[in-house]
């Protein structure tokens, strides 16, 4: 069986195809042991940390992510290989492990930057005034 999901983050934009294998997990067409920096990596695992060992060696994940920065990308994969696990095994405890250790396992964060206005440097900063 091959289970296709998504997941988002800011502008990232991940999506995970889980199916029956041996443990291989790939980021964009690379193992994950090559991921850098190390905390991206270790927050993309965080769904096989959670459920058991065995269910890592038993299916085969394969990740594109676009969009976005390393952070971003890392929440999106996170999210979209928990998801992806769930809907595959059917668990319910499994989904539910997810939701007690954090919600943005399965659900994605909707926040958005917000665009820069006129008359300051940013969204919400206003350019100073001079009055002498």
């Amino acid at each position: 069986m091959v289970t296709n999901t998504s997941g988002k983050k800011k502008t990232a934009i991940a999506r995970a195809t889980v199916s029956d294998g041996e443990g291989r997990v790939r980021i964009n067409s690379r193992p994950v042991e090559l991921v850098e920096p190390e905390l991206a990596r270790l927050k993309m695992l965080e769904p096989f940390r959670i459920a058991d060992d065995d269910l890592r060696e038993s299916v085969d994940v394969d990740v594109s992510v676009e969009g976005g920065g390393t952070t971003g990308q890392a929440d999106a994969t996170r999210t979209a290989i928990a998801r992806g696990l769930v809907q595959h095994t059917n668990d319910a405890e499994l989904r539910d492990a997810y939701m007690e250790f954090d919600r943005s396992l399965l659900v994605n964060d909707v926040r958005q930057s917000e665009p820069k206005k006129w008359g300051g440097p940013g969204a919400r900063a206003r350019y100073q005034k001079s009055y002498r």
